[in-house]
């Protein structure tokens, strides 16, 4: 089992790569909408935002690097959260803007995905893909974006979307390249990776090191399920539109931040007290902003 914590860290994944206005209206595309939608994450509990950035004129992801530069000053300049900057940015991101971010921005926190997998959006009613890609996260990426992030003082998130790249980090980690303890990210119901379940909960618990942390997110349905596990377990929550865009089943949810106010709520009835940003920064041993 691995260490576990009274003080529960709640992240807000704000907008992802995939989820659209068309979706839900509350998706954040500009600068304003993301910075105002941080806001209330913090004032309902969370400690960190993790970002990807749009164009604000089509919505899609973007490697821009003024677009996504004024997010992250905004939010730096209005709250005191951490940031946490995705390296996976969008499906036609190349691997050089992919790690860019970290150069530049040289985030308290990023993404550091595990291994290359299908991944995939599909129709779960008729079973049918709608969109597909091969996710590429090879092991030379894996030494070399964390590489950067020890130079850029980030600390790594490791995205673990199935048991293989758990089993990728385990691995590369007799190197002694990674910042220890190891934060894991345990990431549910993506089609081309593990779904929910108690019993695979379980083995990502009974797998990584005794000493590492984790957080937990789910999609869709597997949100919420996925945060009540890790509230029991000594383990941390993500929720956000990037993940899931209904606060309970059939209604939209109004941003991230009541998402961010339910986690709380679970968390609470776990007997798990909040962690503040502050509190994060050690918990994780995270650099001074």
């Amino acid at each position: 089992m691995a260490a576990s914590s009274e003080k529960c860290i709640i992240s807000a994944a704000l907008a992802g790569a995939a989820t659209r206005k068309e979706q839900n209206p509350n998706v954040p595309y500009t600068r304003d909408e993301f910075v105002a939608e941080a806001i209330k994450c913090y004032e309902n509990g969370a400690s960190i935002v993790h970002i990807h950035a749009r164009d604000p004129e089509t919505g899609f992801p973007t490697p821009d690097l003024d677009i996504l530069g004024k997010i992250v000053e905004g939010i730096r300049a209005e709250t005191p959260l951490i940031i946490n900057l995705s390296t996976a940015i969008s499906p036609i991101a190349t691997k050089e803007e992919r790690i860019k971010v970290i150069e530049i921005f040289k985030p308290e926190m990023a993404s550091l995905n595990t291994n290359s997998m299908n991944f995939a959006v599909g129709d779960w009613k008729e079973h049918k893909i709608l969109f597909e890609m091969v996710f590429e996260n090879t092991f030379e990426q894996l030494v070399w974006y964390n590489g950067v992030m020890r130079d850029a003082g980030t600390r790594p998130e490791f995205e673990v979307y199935d048991m293989g790249g758990l089993y990728n980090v385990l691995f590369i980690k007799d190197q002694g390249v990674f910042q220890e303890p190891l934060h894991f990210q345990f990431v549910f119901g993506v089609l081309g990776g593990m779904p929910f379940s108690t019993r695979n909960y379980g083995l990502f618990l009974e797998t990584i090191p005794k000493d590492a942390t984790f957080s937990s997110c789910g999609v869709g349905p597997a949100c919420f399920a996925s945060a009540y596990h890790a509230a029991v377990n000594g383990g941390h929550i993500r929720v956000g539109l990037e993940d899931n865009i209904w606060i309970s089943k059939g209604k939209l949810s109004e941003g991230s931040f009541d998402q961010v106010a339910k986690a709380v709520e679970i968390a609470k009835m776990a007997d798990r007290t909040i962690a503040t940003p502050d509190e994060t920064r050690e918990m994780l041993g995270l650099k001074k902003p």
